[in-house]
């Protein structure tokens, strides 16, 4: 398991300095398609460093990295090194990820999923995900695949 964006890669930006230019919202499984070096990393590389991610998909990251047996410290360091903008999970992103149930019920998102679809429709920019379900979604966003269908 590879636990670091691809070596010789650009460097992405520090996290001050993704918050002043995110313009995608990164799924917890792009994220872990990176770190993991999944195919799809690649097109997850070029926007690490202008990217943001709800605080529910960080959680989702630092658990799955966790069942690895990776200590926080070691986690904050290797998604720190992806350099997005962490966003908090406030009462109007709840609001708003609650009202995707409906509107995806039967495909399976989770709150984490339904997180990173709210926090794109808020900022109006792009979702990037592996999840090939959300292709079928039509809550008028735009959701990218880090993969073809």
């Amino acid at each position: 398991m590879s636990l670091s964006p691809s070596a010789g890669a650009r460097q992405p930006a520090t996290t001050a300095k993704a918050a002043a230019v995110a313009d995608i919202v990164f799924d917890s499984s792009a994220i872990l398609a990176l770190l993991h070096r999944e195919a799809g990393a690649d097109v997850v590389l070029r926007h690490a460093g202008n990217a943001m991610v709800s605080a529910v998909n960080l959680a989702e990251v630092g658990a799955r990295l966790a069942d690895h047996g990776i200590p926080e410290p070691e986690i904050r360091k290797i998604v720190g090194a992806v350099g997005l903008e962490i966003v908090t999970f406030d009462e109007s992103q709840a609001y708003a990820s609650a009202s995707l149930q409906s509107r995806t019920r039967g495909k399976g998102l989770s709150l984490g999923d339904r997180a990173c679809l709210a926090l794109a429709l808020a900022r109006a920019v792009p979702a990037l995900t592996a999840d090939r379900i959300w292709a079928e979604l039509d809550i008028g966003g735009d959701i990218r695949l880090i993969r073809g269908i």
